[in-house]
């Protein structure tokens, strides 16, 4: 199993920045990939940005290309979402999610809230 806890959300204007973490515990050996989705309301769940444990390869939605990154510390399993030149599109609860491709498995922490203000 993987527990996933989420923090660094809150309210920011519009233009600010925010950085999410993401901590990871238990089986995070056999973690392939994380990432960060989200979902505002009345809206399905989308994938902000993922990053590949092994090689550090990294894939973002259109929407945040250029404002966001994503990072990882293996040493504090920890991943990173900073976000920069927010928008109020950007409104969401934002996930943090990690996949374990040997078993097909895929976790999710409980969430954090995005508000960005016009």
């Amino acid at each position: 199993q993987v527990q996933l806890v989420e923090s660094g959300g809150g309210l920011v204007q519009a233009g600010g920045s925010l950085r999410l973490s993401c901590a990871a515990s238990g089986s995070i050996f056999s973690i392939s990939r994380m990432g960060w989705y989200r979902q505002a309301p009345g809206k399905q769940r989308e994938l902000v940005a993922n990053i590949i444990t092994s090689s550090s390869i990294t894939n973002y939605a259109d929407s945040v290309k250029g404002r966001f990154t994503i990072s990882r510390d293996n040493a504090k399993n920890m991943v990173y979402l900073q976000m920069n030149s927010l928008k109020p599109e950007d409104t969401a609860v934002y996930y943090c999610n990690a996949f374990r491709s040997i078993f097909h498995q895929e976790y999710w922490g409980q969430g954090t809230q995005v508000t960005v203000s016009s």
